[in-house]
């Protein structure tokens, strides 16, 4: 099943649907039974598909990636390395990201995103049955503010830092699935999410231990080899095997 969050009539009729034949039918809620209006997909707009309390992000959850930010060096991390971004950061599928006034590396991490269907408190048995499904995401980052800040509050959940979408994909296996990124229609990333340090499960589980999770919640899984600078004008995709079509996003401005 692919559910879709939506908008009609220039934004101000905002929907829960599902995704069927290139049309959206409506829903009440994710994942509801279809209460019989739609319309084709081509005449709406979509929207980030879930309106999450927080967005849980975990970071060197990959092998390469490790690497590449120079942290070999370092034992692996026996738990998962988790940091927020706020709900403020979320963007639809298809925004224009204005480049941040503020940083001199925009870089993007495509990942692997989970979104919570039902809440998991801490002893929930099997927490991956909450989950509602699948998605892909973007961990923008201002990796200059990054490296300079105390915290990574500006350099990763600025508004808008958090591309999330198209849809939620409910048939995809989060250890068997291949994360993507295309900048310009190039290849840059490439990570079979079986090679992740910690598997959704585990992730799952560890967050819950001491962070209820909520309906609508999301969590980023961690982002494969190959992160990069994205400048004005750059198009970047990230696709996940079973998602159907890639989240898009375009980068507008001058630049700082």
């Amino acid at each position: 099943m692919r559910i879709v969050r939506f908008a009609v009539n220039e934004g101000n009729d905002v929907h829960w649907g599902v995704l069927e034949d290139e049309r959206v039918f409506v829903t009440p809620s994710p994942g509801g039974e279809k209460t019989g209006g739609s319309a084709p997909l081509a005449s709406v707009r979509l929207l980030a598909p879930a309106l999450p309390t927080k967005i849980v992000c975990v970071g060197r959850n990959y092998h390469g990636h490790i690497r590449e930010m120079g942290n070999d060096d370092l034992p692996l991390p026996e738990d998962p390395g988790l940091f927020l971004k706020g709900p403020n950061s979320l963007a639809a599928p298809f925004s224009e990201i204005p480049y941040p006034h503020f940083t001199n590396e925009f870089h993007y991490e495509g990942e692997l995103a989970v979104v919570i269907g039902r809440r998991i408190l801490s002893g929930t048995e099997r927490p991956i049955d909450h989950v509602l499904g699948y998605t892909a995401g973007i961990d923008l980052t201002a990796r200059d503010c990054q490296r300079r800040d105390l915290q990574w509050v500006r350099a990763k959940s600025a508004d808008a830092f958090c591309p999330l979408g198209p849809w939620i994909e409910t048939g995809i296996d989060p250890d068997r699935t291949v994360v993507r990124t295309f900048v310009n229609g190039v290849l840059r990333q490439e990570g079979r999410t079986e090679d992740m340090i910690f598997p959704v499960s585990v992730i799952l589980k560890y967050i819950s231990e001491f962070m209820t999770l909520e309906a609508g919640d999301v969590i980023l899984t961690g982002t494969p080899e190959g992160v990069g600078e994205i400048f004005p004008g750059d198009r970047v995709e990230a696709s996940i095997d079973g998602l159907g079509s890639p989240l898009v996003m375009t980068v507008s401005g001058e630049g700082a």
